[in-house]
């Protein structure tokens, strides 16, 4: 697992509960920054998810060529 999935799933959860703070106290700033942070948080997942699939292709290309 590339660790961008790892950062975007923590950013995320991060994101969320801040988000969910900010609207439970009506501080707009707090909820728009957690809205941003989660955000960040699903582009870092699935820029990891990416790395990983290109990882995944490369190594079945090196194992198809050993054959």
């Amino acid at each position: 697992m590339d660790k961008d999935r790892v950062k975007g799933a923590i950013d995320q959860t991060v994101g969320s509960a801040k988000r969910h703070v900010g609207s439970a106290l009506g501080d707009t700033k707090t909820e728009v920054k957690g809205a941003g942070q989660e955000i960040k948080g699903k582009i870092e997942t699935g820029v990891g998810k990416l790395k990983d699939a290109a990882r995944d292709a490369g190594h079945n290309v090196h194992e198809a060529a050993k054959r």
